[in-house]
């Protein structure tokens, strides 16, 4: 059989001034048609790299294709040179004969449009559809893939979304037109683990019904071994193995894939470090990334933390409501609550866990504790002090003891701002360091703390790798020694070898800078490994709490365990 999509030893480098630096080097893989090929690697592998050479989405200025071809398979039999076409063509194959899914929704959706008019515009377009039948094909897409309300959610922005929510739109663009080929680049990233099974099944019944081709780059080896038919492996550039999913997942033949393997929080104990990828490698093959130092076991548990001092932080019958300022057909709209009556502690030193479905108010949960959206009723106490009773004035002096990671680390960065600009920032504001330059040297110390270099301070977001551009975040939200942090889906987006070092990272860094935090996800897995104590929520109520392991091990709540049922391989995992 023809393959519907061919690279054969690709090579490709971006110019850096005079200097060119090579990314990848000899790649040659294939998708047949209604076959799913896996790209599976570290963070700056060159997986995305690739996946963007094959449309030409990446800056003509700065890159150069030092050899190598990439060649698209017509289903009627022509065949295009993708490294040739001009941009014109380009243009309409784009969406039409190949659709891709990128990484991070919030940056890929227009702000200024609604979600349904962005997806419409593809049908428009691609499909010479009239408006009428492209609102109508666009809604019935947005059931597809499951998105609440499906006819609301049509006529909203995307910063009205919550970011699975913006994922599943983006889900819904790609497919619109049932291209021949699909490219997902970490598609099911921001999807809670019920979307996520959802959004798998779906894809699957697209490649039934029409052979298109799905090469799927992931993070999550769950995933690749329930969706993939043949798995390559990207180290450094280069394929280090590639064969059948089954083969790969159980019989890996180079370190690099056995280390990615082992990095799972799901297959390691609480309490001691995970292993990292460069556990696994001799000392002459190095990885790109930096390994945290390996972190004691905590030395006591939550119950015997919580006998012994009162919360840091307590919650008494919180609510959050949204009321929508124009009538919809005429008709106001009664508010929609995102959190209902929740009530719970956080004890010093603890780390919390929250987790849910996309759109339960996990999020909005985390953020009114941080008064980033008001409350419209209840308590937030902070050592006592209730903190959504106080002025915004008195209320600005506080925000240095709490900070937030937001779930995209590339949309928290001013892409305008250099990085040590962006770490220095809040310390000059909240006036904790005596001079710029000592705000500089602190600014270093974190980067380095938090395993990147200081010589870094003067680069720009775009020039980090996904993974470091969330160390930049943590960096940013511990320059004010903040007391208590929320981690929105904060490692949610990272490849399975760096969430391993972050993990690593945040539960060293908790023991150097006695933060407590509230850890917000949708990956009771990673819940499990970094929490204490897990607290369930489903359409804006507390349904489950306990500790983290009775709730991983005997889930008593109908939705826990339905949510630990879509996690993706959780068989294997509980019998490895």
């Amino acid at each position: 059989m023809r393959p519907l999509l061919e690279i054969e030893n690709l090579e490709l480098s971006f110019r850096n001034g005079n200097e060119q630096v090579r990314v990848l080097q000899g790649i040659s893989l294939q998708v047949q048609q209604g076959e799913t090929v896996a790209l599976v690697g570290e963070s700056g592998s060159g997986k995305s790299v690739t996946a963007l050479s094959i449309l030409q989405l990446l800056p003509a200025a700065t890159t150069v294709y030092n050899r190598g071809t990439i060649r698209l398979h017509h289903r009627d039999g022509g065949r295009l040179d993708m490294l040739s076409l001009p941009p014109s063509t380009l243009s309409s194959i784009r969406g039409r004969e190949v659709a891709m899914i990128f990484q991070e929704p919030m940056t890929s959706l227009n702000p200024v449009y609604t979600c349904g008019a962005q997806v419409m515009e593809v049908l428009q377009r691609h499909k010479g559809m009239n408006r009428q039948a492209a609102r109508a094909t666009t809604l019935q897409l947005f059931e597809q893939v499951r998105l609440p309300q499906p006819a609301t959610l049509l006529n909203r922005y995307p910063h009205q979304l919550s970011g699975g929510q913006k994922q599943r739109v983006m889900i819904a663009m790609a497919m619109s037109c049932q291209p021949a080929l699909l490219i997902a680049d970490e598609p099911t990233t921001a999807l809670d683990v019920t979307v996520q099974k959802n959004v798998l099944e779906l894809m699957k019944e697209l490649q039934q019904q029409s052979g298109t081709g799905l090469l799927f780059i992931t993070h999550d080896l769950g995933i690749v071994e329930e969706i993939a038919d043949r798995v390559v492996v990207l180290y450094k550039g280069s394929i280090a193995e590639e064969g059948p999913a089954a083969q790969v997942l159980t019989q890996p033949g180079h370190p690099y894939t056995r280390a990615l393997l082992a990095c799972r929080p799901a297959l390691n104990p609480k309490g001691k470090p995970l292993p990292v990828v460069a556990d696994f490698l001799p000392p002459e093959q190095p990885v790109n990334s930096i390994a945290t130092r390996p972190v004691a076991a905590k030395p006591a548990t939550t119950d015997a933390i919580n006998e012994k001092m009162p919360p840091l932080l307590s919650i008494r019958n919180l609510q959050v409501a949204y009321s929508d300022k124009k009538p919809l057909l005429g008709k106001r709209q009664q508010p929609f609550v995102a959190v209902r009556d929740v009530s719970f502690d956080i004890f010093p030193g603890e780390t919390v866990g929250l987790v849910g479905e996309s759109g339960c108010g996990k999020t909005t949960l985390g953020r009114s504790l941080l008064r980033l959206v008001e409350a419209t009723s209840g308590q937030v106490l902070l050592k006592g002090a209730d903190l959504l009773a106080a002025s915004a004035a008195a209320f600005q002096p506080r925000r240095k003891d709490l900070q937030i990671v937001f779930q995209d680390p590339y949309s928290s960065l001013n892409p305008r701002i250099r990085i040590g600009e962006a770490i220095m920032e809040p310390m000059q504001v909240h006036g904790l360091a005596a001079s710029r330059t000592e705000a500089r040297e602190r600014a270093a110390r974190l980067l380095e703390q938090v395993g990147l270099q200081a010589n870094q301070l003067q680069r720009y977001p775009h020039e980090f790798s996904g993974g470091q551009r969330q160390r930049l975040v943590i960096a940013r939200a511990l320059a004010l020694h903040p007391s208590f942090i929320v981690w929105d889906e904060s490692v949610s987006a990272l490849d399975v070898s760096v969430q391993a070092q972050v993990l690593n990272l945040l539960n060293e860094l908790k023991q150097s800078f006695g933060f407590t935090s509230l850890f917000i996800s949708h990956d009771l897995a990673v819940v499990r490994y970094i929490c204490d104590r897990i607290l369930v929520m489903q359409q804006g109520q507390i349904v489950e709490s306990g500790q983290a392991e009775q709730i991983w091990q005997a889930p008593q709540h109908p939705y826990t365990r339905q949510l630990l049922e879509a996690i993706p391989g959780r068989r294997r995992q509980l019998s490895s």
